[in-house]
């Protein structure tokens, strides 16, 4: 079980730096619309600047991060409230090279959890993602026709490559 930390205790780096980070914040006021009309559903590895690598910076676009940059429920809320009120009119959905997720079979992602842990994860659903392909091209067809989604938004997939940096349309 994981351990809750007093405020601060264990994060004073973090803090540190967000104090820093605050020294040099211009973002007051700011109401929060998409101001390139940008939505990007990705993964939650470490080795993706999802603003970065479309040349966006803060305030520029809505992120949304899960295992594998998948499109579930959870997504599909974000998209349809970031279409109607946050200013989206271009959604991409990006998930990886290289990525967990695609590369381990459900039952060897609860192993994997299950030995680290110390602990039985066999009714864990890690939903792990066999053709990475197939699957993005489920998620587009979700979110393309998803009855909520504002009408004339473009919404494209790509993979990211973490060894070069590119995105590789795929339709």
């Amino acid at each position: 079980m994981s351990q809750n930390a007093s405020a601060g205790k264990g994060f004073d780096d973090l803090l540190a730096a967000n104090r820093a980070y605050a020294d040099t914040f211009d973002m007051a006021g700011f109401d929060g619309i998409a101001r390139a009309g940008v939505a990007i559903v990705t993964c939650m590895d470490s080795r993706i600047d999802p603003l970065g690598l479309v040349g966006l910076k803060p305030g520029d676009a809505k992120i949304f991060r899960n295992p594998g940059g998948r499109v579930g429920s959870s997504a599909l809320e974000a998209l349809v409230l970031a279409t109607h009120l946050l200013g989206v009119d271009r959604i991409l959905v990006v998930p990886h090279t290289r990525c967990a997720m695609a590369s381990n079979s459900e039952v060897e992602l609860r192993e994997r959890v299950g030995s680290s842990a110390g602990k039985d994860a066999s009714w864990m659903t890690f939903h792990a993602i066999e053709d990475q392909e197939r699957a993005l091209r489920e998620d587009l067809a979700k979110v393309r026709t998803h009855p909520l989604i504002a009408e004339g938004t473009l919404v494209g997939g790509f993979v990211y490559d973490v060894d070069s940096g590119l995105l590789r349309s795929v339709d």
